[in-house]
């Protein structure tokens, strides 16, 4: 009775697989997951946009992108037909393009000085500058920290908070140019102006950045300091400022740079001196090339140095911490 029992047993679970074999055989390969169409069908469920060889596809015409590439294109056309149009006068637009594109090789592959200024004069033109920068840097990062703090919504009051946003990116709206060009009119041309109206818009873009990074802090662990009887600065100094140092510095830093490239920009307006207005006089006034490509390069190795510099410094001193 139970080797019959197991014969049976046996055929039933036979004649079971031989169903599911046919059955599978039947089915169209997308659907038994072989061949080339393999997973097409799952896809195709999952709502995957595919080619007809099967693969998915990785860039999806949609309507922002559309409407992004129209806008482009017709900029570009109205820009062509602006330059086909332009009444040039004497002026032969092609004779024009091929004399800047001469003199900008000259300025970059012939730097020198042409008598009119001295290495030592450029490069304490160059301290100038970068003590401009830093200046208005330092005295801006300490303003801002400030504010920051109070335009923060987690650390101060909703009021409070948006009156200073509002304050600050209607300082943010007007251009460094002309917060330095307003200063020179109401206290006179010098230095002064300069580093007035460089804080202006330096202080605007730190607090932005500052009180950013100030409500990214975790809410549990301010909540947590202020279980704990914590005051307002020690909530500031122990949970805020620990977490949020390395952000803080890296902004400084790029605020830096920026700071040194509109220094050398309102060096001339300001009557503030350095290295930008000696590029005011090298390009409008003597009209050298050879100097201005000596200054220009001179600045752009300011840049790299300082660049290189904040890299340095905070791998070495922010990153381990």
């Amino acid at each position: 009775m139970t080797g019959c029992a197991d014969k049976i047993a046996a055929e039933a679970a036979a004649a079971s697989l031989a169903e599911e074999v046919g059955a599978t055989r039947s089915m169209p390969a997308d659907e038994r997951g072989v061949g080339a169409g393999a997973g097409v069908a799952p896809m195709r469920a999952n709502g995957a946009r595919l080619t007809r060889s099967g693969k998915i596809k990785v860039r999806v015409p949609n309507p922002s992108n559309v409407a992004l590439f129209a806008v482009l294109a017709a900029l570009a056309l109205v820009t062509a037909f602006a330059l086909a149009t332009m009444d040039y006068g004497k002026v032969a637009f092609p004779a024009a393009m091929a004399g800047a594109v001469d003199d900008f090789l000259t300025m970059m592959l012939q730097p020198g000085l042409g008598g009119h200024f001295t290495l030592p004069d450029v490069v304490e033109g160059l301290f100038v500058s970068l003590a401009l920068a830093l200046l208005t840097t330092f005295i801006g990062a300490a303003i801002a920290f400030v504010l920051g703090l109070l335009a923060a919504s987690n650390l101060s009051n909703r009021a409070a908070s948006n009156a200073i946003k509002v304050l600050m990116s209607v300082a943010r709206a007007v251009p460094t140019i002309l917060w330095v060009l307003v200063f020179s009119v109401a206290i006179g041309l010098g230095p002064e102006a300069a580093v007035i109206g460089l804080l202006f818009h330096s202080v605007a873009y730190l607090v932005k950045a500052y009180s950013e990074s100030f409500e990214e802090v975790d809410a549990g662990v301010i909540e947590a300091l202020r279980a704990s009887g914590a005051s307002w600065w020690q909530v500031v100094f122990q949970g805020v400022v620990p977490e949020k140092v390395n952000e803080m510095l890296s902004w400084t830093f790029i605020r830096f740079e920026i700071n040194f490239v509109n220094a050398v920009a309102v060096g001339a307006v300001a009557g503030a001196g350095g290295i930008g207005y000696q590029l005011f006089l090298a390009g409008s006034f003597y009209y050298n090339i050879h100097e201005v490509g000596l200054i220009v390069y001179l600045c752009l190795a300011v840049a790299v140095v300082l660049e290189v510099a904040a890299t340095k410094l905070r791998k070495r001193y922010l990153v381990q911490r």
